[in-house]
C-alpha cells in the first residue's frame, strides 16, 4: 500500500519512512504542506499520514482543502498537540485518526491498517477470498489453511487484488500502488509478480482481463 509522509522533522520523517518501508509501504516522504497539497492533487495514495505544524500550509489546511474536493483518503493527523480541544479540531476538520507525539511506529502502522481496512469496507481484520486467506498484521498469506511463502512485493500485490476480489487493477494503478516515487520499475515487473503469484496459489486464481489489468477471482475458478 502506498503512504503519503508528509513531516517537517527531518529526523521524525526519516525514521518514520523507513520504519514503515519495514513494514512493506510504499513511502513517499514530503516536508511541506503546499508539497503535500500538490502531491494529493495528482497520485492517489491508499492512506496519508500527516503533520499539523508545516511550512507553506499547515496539515490541517491540507486537511481541509483535500476534504473540501471530496476525496476521502484516510489520514491519520500527526501532532505533538495532545489537548482534548485540539483532538477535537483535528477530527472535525476531517481526520480520521490522531496520532500524538512521540510515535511508536507498531501503533502508527497499527493505525494505518485500521483505516485503510475500514476505508475499504472490510470489518475482518485479515482478508479472505474463498481458501485463500491474507493477514495484513502478520503479512501471512495461507491457502486452504496451508502456508504460503511470498515475496514481499508478491505480497503487496495479493494484497491490493484481495482487498476487493473481483474488481480489476491495471498494471498502472498496481504499480502506482505499490512504489513510491525514487523507486525504479520496470515495464513488466507487474507481469512478473502476477506470474510467480499464479505459480504459487495456481493459475484459476488470478484472471487476465484483457487489456482492463489482472483480477482475483472470488471463486478461485476459472
Amino acid at each position: 500500500m502506498r503512504i503519503l509522509l508528509v513531516e517537517d522533522d527531518v529526523l521524525l520523517g526519516d525514521g518514520l519512512q523507513q520504519g514503515l518501508i519495514q513494514q512493506g509501504y510504499a513511502v513517499d516522504w514530503l516536508q511541506r504542506g503546499d508539497e503535500a497539497e500538490a502531491a494529493l492533487m495528482t497520485q492517489r495514495y491508499d492512506c496519508v499520514v500527516l503533520d499539523w505544524q508545516l511550512p507553506g500550509l499547515s496539515g490541517v489546511e491540507v486537511l481541509q482543502r483535500l476534504r473540501a474536493r471530496g476525496d476521502t483518503t484516510p489520514v491519520l493527523l500527526l501532532t505533538a498537540r495532545d489537548a482534548m480541544a485540539d483532538r477535537i479540531a483535528g477530527l472535525d476538520v476531517g481526520a480520521d485518526d490522531y496520532v500524538v507525539k512521540p510515535v511508536a511506529l507498531d501503533e502508527l502502522a497499527a493505525r494505518l491498517r485500521a483505516r485503510m481496512r475500514r476505508s475499504q469496507g472490510q470489518a475482518s481484520p485479515v482478508f479472505t477470498c474463498g481458501a485463500l486467506m491474507l493477514d495484513p498484521a502478520r503479512r501471512v498469506v495461507t491457502l486452504n489453511g496451508e502456508p504460503i511463502e511470498l515475496s514481499a512485493r508478491e505480497f503487496n500485490v495479493l494484497a491490493k487484488l484481495i482487498s476487493q476480489p473481483g474488481r480489476p487493477y491495471s498494471q498502472e494503478q498496481l504499480i502506482a500502488s505499490l512504489y513510491a516515487w525514487d523507486e525504479d520499475v520496470s515495464s513488466n515487473v507487474i507481469e512478473v509478480y502476477i506470474y510467480q503469484l499464479r505459480r504459487k496459489l495456481g493459475t484459476e486464481w488470478i484472471k487476465t482481463m484483457r487489456g482492463v489489468g489482472y483480477m482475483l477471482n472470488p471463486l478461485g475458478l476459472s
